[in-house]
């Protein structure tokens, strides 16, 4: 059966209370892994260009996104590593395998501290071999986004876990937010194959238009994970909300999953007739929403030592780390 990943996200608004029964009613509904985001205002980069983006001739070459609101935004949605061993022992005491997105190399060390069951990498740092490696010393399962990712990348990513001796998976992953299925590109995961024995789909479809489709037919083809942005709220309620799944997506996919092969497949035929728009291309180029993405995700966040901005991607002698810089557990200029 496969592995469902309800992603947290910042979804619980920044109220654990919620966050607790978001954890109970996905484990409820048959999640096999809980996500949070292992996310600090502090941890935000400043790059000018983000401030008021760039228009050419009514194309959009770097796409706007201010400092200041986007700091004061995540400053609220913060789980201190406090919480985030609760969260650990909440996952535990429901049944489910407690997860994290680490997204900077300052974090590393301090949730290792921590009994997470896996380790997540986002896609945009797919490619950040040092951050990589750093995950790899420390934690044994890690699970890989790929999305905005480039071939090379994914085939380093897939070298350095293996030298390491990691219990791995890649996901397919099409970073446009939401995801129309015409980009879905699922036939991705045949490539994918090439460089990890499990794979699987993180997908971002808006989900009043397009609910699970994209996540039946990627678990029909044989993917053992699949990560959906989960709430218990309206879609209107959280940033997030329109690309996340509710219990009953979740019961759906799990109910899927649980079919033949032959049930499954003629599921499909009946009630996804939009499926072949979903298969697309194994290898092919990114598109330019993908690559306006990458530009600002990609170094989103990193960490900050003594003034300086050290990214995931920097190699940085270790007495420049800001592991020795801790104070509560992040790295602070």
């Amino acid at each position: 059966m496969v592995k469902i990943i309800a992603e947290f996200c910042q979804n619980h608004n920044g109220d654990y209370h919620l966050l607790q029964e978001m954890i109970h009613q996905a484990a409820e509904s048959g999640a096999v892994y809980g996500k949070m985001q292992t996310i600090f205002a502090d941890d935000l980069t400043f790059r000018e260009r983000f401030e008021q983006g760039v228009e050419q001739d009514g194309v959009i070459k770097v796409i706007k996104r201010p400092y200041q609101a986007e700091y004061a935004r995540l400053k609220g949605l913060e789980i201190g590593y406090e919480q985030q061993a609760q969260f650990i022992e909440d996952c535990n005491r429901y049944g489910l395998i407690p997860m994290t997105t680490c997204f900077t190399r300052g974090a590393v060390e301090p949730l290792s501290q921590l009994k997470w069951g896996a380790i997540k990498v986002a896609s945009y740092d797919c490619g950040a071999a040092p951050l990589l490696k750093g995950l790899a010393t420390e934690f044994k399962h890690i699970i890989v986004s790929t999305g905005a990712s480039y071939d090379e990348e994914i085939k380093g990513a897939a070298a350095i876990l293996k030298v390491f001796g990691s219990d791995y998976a890649f996901l397919h992953c099409v970073t446009i937010y939401p995801t129309p299925l015409c980009e879905m590109h699922l036939n991705r995961m045949l490539f994918l194959k090439q460089f990890a024995s499990d794979v699987g789909l993180s997908s971002h479809p808006l989900t009043a238009r397009d609910g699970i489709k994209a996540d039946l037919v990627a678990v029909y083809l044989g993917a053992e994970y699949i990560e959906r942005h989960f709430t218990i709220l309206s879609a209107d309620q959280t940033r997030d909300g329109p690309v996340s799944i509710v219990p009953h997506h979740l019961k759906e996919m799990v109910r899927f999953s649980m079919m033949s092969k032959p049930d499954q497949k003629l599921y499909l035929d009946t009630e996804v007739p939009d499926l072949d728009i979903m298969m697309g291309k194994a290898t092919r180029d990114l598109s330019h929403a993908e690559l306006l993405n990458r530009d600002y995700y990609r170094g989103r966040f990193a960490t900050h030592v003594s003034g300086r901005v050290i990214y995931n991607w920097e190699d940085v002698e270790p007495e420049n780390d800001c592991m020795n810089e801790q104070t509560d557990g992040r790295c602070r200029i």
